[in-house]
C-alpha cells in the first residue's frame, strides 16, 4: 500500500533522514520509535505531503487514503457529532448529490449504492460510538465546541480521524490528552482497527498492547523488528550484547597486531609484516554500541531535609474556582514515604487536587496542614510556558538560587546532563526533552521532599521516561503523580487515589486492579 524507498530530508543545513526505507502492506500495525528530534514527526508530515523530500520516492497505492489528526484544535458553534459526521467531504457530496437528483431514479439507485459501499448510513451511530468512547456522553455530544477546553477539543479532533477509517492512519502521541479510562478505550479500538496504522508513542504499554511491528528510526535511516515494543527491546539487547562481544574479539585481535609491530616494525626482515598489520589495523571496523547517554540524565538531590511519618494533611476540604466547587469534603494524608498515583477521568478535578497540595490553590473550607520543614516541588502541565526562551539555563537556574555560587549552579545542571557551554545555550534553541530537564532542574533546586508531578512525560521519550523512573525509584521524598502513562504508574505508584464524583478517595488495590474495574465500566 505504501512505499518508501531512499527517503532523504534536511533542514537548514541538518540532515534528519539519510536513506529511510519502508513498506507496508495489507492490515500493519506499527509502532514508530526513536528518541525525541530523531525524525519521526517529519516523517509523518513527508508521507502526507506536508513535506517534500530531498530526495527518494515515495508510492502510494490508488484509491487508498492516508490520514492524520491535524494539529489545529476544532472549534466554532458545531458540536462534537456534527464535526465528525462533516469530516467525511465523500458522504456530505454523495448526500446532497441525493437531494438534487430526486427525480433521477436510474441515478438515486447509483448514488444510493456508493452510500452503501461508504456506510453512510451507519455513520450517525459510528460517530456516537467514537465519540462516547473518547469521553463525550448524549449531551457532550451535542454542546457547541467552543464550551469545550483545548484537551476535549483534541479528542474531537481524533474522533473525527477514527470515524473515517483510512486506509492509513497516522497517529503521533494520540494518547496525550487523554485519561486512563479513555487511553483503554482507543488500545481497545485500534488492537481491532481493520486497517494500517503508524503510530509514535512514548507509552510503553500502550505500544505493546497495539502494535504487531516497530519501525526504530535511529542514525537517520530506520530498522524493522517484528513483534511489539517489549519483543523490539530484547531484540535490541541481544544485537547490542552480539556487537560488545564482537568488539572485544576485534580489539584483541587489534592489540595482537599492534605487539606485532611495536616488536618487530624496527627490523628490515620483519617490517613488511609490520606495514601489513598497521594497514589491516586502520581498515578494522567496530560495531556501534550504545552507550549511557547524558541527554536522558534525572538525577535528583537527597531531600534536604529527609522527613518521616505524615508530612502533610487535609480534613473536610472543599476547592473549586469561584461559585463552582470541582472537590468536596476531602480527607487524607500524605506520608514522607507515599508513591501516590491519582487516577480518574479527565475533568473530574486531578489538577485541582494537585494545585491545592501543592499550595497553589486556597481551599473554600476545611483544613490544610503541612509540616514546617516541608518542600514541594511541583510539575505543571503549563510549566513550559513559564521559561524565558531569551534567558540561558544558567541564568534560569540562578535567579532561583540567587545565594549559590557558581560551582553549585553548574553541579545542579549537570544532574540533569547540562554541562560545559550547554548551560549558556538559550532556552529557546534547546529541544523539548532538554527543556524537559531543565524543568527538573528547577523544581529540584531546593532539594524538594515532595514532588507532585501533573502529567510529566509528556515531552519525553521512552529512553528518558525510563531514566525519570528510575530516578523516581531511588528518590528518598513522597511522590504525587498524575499520567496517563500506565507503565509510568506501575513502575512507581504504591497506592492509587481516585478522583471521581466531586471526590477524592484511596482505592483498597493496586492499578491492575483499577484498571480492570474501569474496563468492566464498576466504577468503586
Amino acid at each position: 500500500m505504501l512505499t518508501l524507498q531512499n527517503i532523504k530530508f534536511s533542514i537548514a543545513g541538518k540532515q534528519i533522514l539519510d536513506g529511510v526505507d519502508l513498506q507496508i502492506d495489507g492490515r500493519r500495525h506499527v509502532g514508530l520509535v526513536g528518541r525525541n528530534g530523531s525524525g519521526k514527526s517529519t516523517l509523518f508530515k513527508i508521507i502526507l505531503g506536508e513535506l517534500e523530500q530531498d530526495d527518494g520516492k515515495i508510492q502510494m497505492e490508488n484509491g487508498k487514503q492516508v490520514l492524520a489528526v491535524k494539529q489545529e484544535m476544532p472549534d466554532g458553534n458545531m458540536t462534537p457529532r456534527e464535526f465528525l459526521l462533516s469530516a467525511d467531504p465523500l458522504r456530505e457530496k454523495l448526500l446532497r448529490q441525493l437531494e438534487e437528483n430526486a427525480d433521477n431514479p436510474e441515478l438515486l439507485a447509483e448514488i444510493y449504492d456508493r452510500l452503501i459501499d461508504i456506510k453512510a448510513f451507519e455513520a450517525e451511530s459510528r460517530a456516537a460510538v467514537v465519540l462516547n468512547g473518547l469521553g463525550f456522553d448524549e449531551e457532550a455530544q451535542n454542546t457547541p465546541l467552543c464550551n469545550f477546553s483545548g484537551g476535549f477539543r483534541m479528542r474531537v479532533a481524533l474522533a473525527a480521524i477514527l470515524f473515517r477509517e483510512p486506509d492509513l492512519l497516522l497517529l503521533d502521541e494520540p494518547t496525550n490528552h487523554l485519561d486512563l479510562e479513555t487511553s483503554d478505550w482507543l488500545k481497545d479500538f485500534l488492537v481491532a482497527y481493520p486497517k494500517s496504522f503508524i503510530l509514535i508513542s512514548h507509552d510503553r504499554d500502550f505500544l505493546n498492547d497495539t502494535v504487531d511491528t516497530i519501525f526504530h528510526l535511529k542514525n537517520k535511516k530506520i530498522v524493522k523488528y517484528s513483534g511489539n515494543f517489549d519483543a523490539f527491546i530484547d531484540a535490541c539487547s541481544l544485537k547490542q550484547k552480539n556487537a560488545e562481544e564482537y568488539n572485544a574479539k576485534m580489539e584483541a585481535k587489534r592489540k595482537h597486531m599492534m605487539e606485532f609491530v611495536e616488536r618487530f616494525g624496527v627490523k628490515a626482515t620483519k617490517a613488511r609484516q609490520a606495514q601489513s598489520r598497521l594497514k589491516t589495523i586502520s581498515k578494522m571496523k567496530f560495531l556501534p554500541v550504545d552507550r549511557d547517554d547524558p541527554t536522558v540524565t534525572f538525577d535528583f538531590p537527597e531531600p534536604n531535609p529527609v522527613l518521616t511519618s505524615n508530612i502533610l494533611s487535609y480534613d473536610k476540604v472543599s476547592l473549586g474556582y469561584g461559585d463552582k466547587i470541582v472537590l468536596k469534603n476531602i480527607s487524607g494524608t500524605v506520608m514522607a514515604d507515599d508513591r501516590i498515583a491519582v487516577v480518574g477521568a479527565n475533568g473530574n478535578g486531578k489538577t485541582t487536587f494537585a494545585k491545592f497540595l501543592a499550595g497553589e490553590l486556597q481551599r473554600k473550607k476545611g483544613m490544610r496542614e503541612a509540616g514546617g520543614k516541608l518542600k514541594i516541588g511541583f510539575y505543571k502541565q503549563d510549566i513550559f510556558e513559564k521559561l524565558d526562551a531569551t534567558e540561558s539555563s544558567y541564568d534560569f537556574l540562578k535567579e532561583l538560587m540567587p545565594n549559590a555560587a557558581d560551582k553549585q549552579i553548574r553541579s545542579h545542571l549537570g544532574r540533569f546532563g547540562f554541562s560545559g557551554d550547554k548551560v549558556f545555550q538559550l532556552i529557546g534553541e534547546l529541544s523539548g526533552g532538554e527543556r524537559a530537564r531543565l524543568v527538573f532542574a528547577t523544581l529540584t533546586s531546593d532539594a524538594p521532599n515532595l514532588l507532585i508531578l501533573d502529567e510529566p512525560t509528556n515531552h519525553l521519550d521512552l529512553e528518558m521516561r525510563e531514566s525519570l523512573i528510575s530516578t523516581l525509584t531511588s528518590y528518598k521524598g513522597a511522590v504525587i503523580l498524575i499520567t496517563h502513562d500506565r507503565h509510568f504508574l506501575n513502575r512507581i505508584a504504591n497506592s492509587v487515589f481516585i478522583v471521581a464524583d466531586a471526590s477524592v478517595r484511596q482505592f483498597n488495590g493496586d492499578l491492575d486492579q483499577y484498571e480492570r474495574i474501569v474496563a468492566k465500566k464498576q466504577y468503586p
